[in-house]
């Protein structure tokens, strides 16, 4: 006798119910390639952004520098995050994509993966949950580059001479 068990003939209606079954899992997959989707962009800018400070901190001094150290310090933190996110929701998809293949090979095979089945799923869930979390801390590091500088916050246009004594002249 083999330990493998042998392959049944599903009816049509039980293969129907499997991918009925099947259906959810696979719009979270769908969800989840938007969400990869947003991963690849967030990370490309930031690349993007940690280029052009590269090449400007040879340049600067003082003050200037320290900020622009600073801003490449949290750009590479940045990168180290959202490659997290995209890790885990990878993972998560890879999880849910076995939920999927498990659903049909238990129907064909006439096992009970149930259990394997739902802790699969419950896995892929703590893994796009974590890589949602992962993005807030991406978005709240991202802003604290984005903060603006008192100096320009606060910066007044220096008048030009004639503009000044223009204003004078009574009209």
């Amino acid at each position: 006798m083999s330990a493998i068990p042998a392959l049944s003939y599903p009816e049509v209606s039980e293969v129907t119910h499997v991918i009925q079954l099947a259906v959810a899992p696979v719009f979270l997959l769908a969800g989840i390639g938007g969400f990869l989707n947003v991963c690849a962009s967030r990370l490309a800018r930031v690349i993007d952004r940690a280029r052009v400070v590269e090449k400007l901190v040879p340049q600067s001094t003082g003050a200037e520098h320290d900020r622009l150290i600073q801003e490449i310090r949290i750009l590479d933190r940045r990168i180290s995050v959202v490659n997290t996110a995209i890790f885990l929701s990878v993972l998560a998809a890879l999880l849910i994509s076995a939920v999927v293949i498990l659903l049909f090979a238990s129907n064909l095979v006439m096992a009970n993966l149930g259990t394997l089945i739902a802790l699969l799923f419950m896995g892929s869930m703590i893994s796009i949950a974590s890589a949602f979390a992962i993005f807030i801390v991406e978005t709240r590091l991202g802003s604290q580059v984005i903060h603006i500088r008192n100096e320009i916050l606060y910066h007044q246009a220096e008048e030009e001479n004639g503009a000044a004594e223009d204003d004078k002249v009574p009209r």
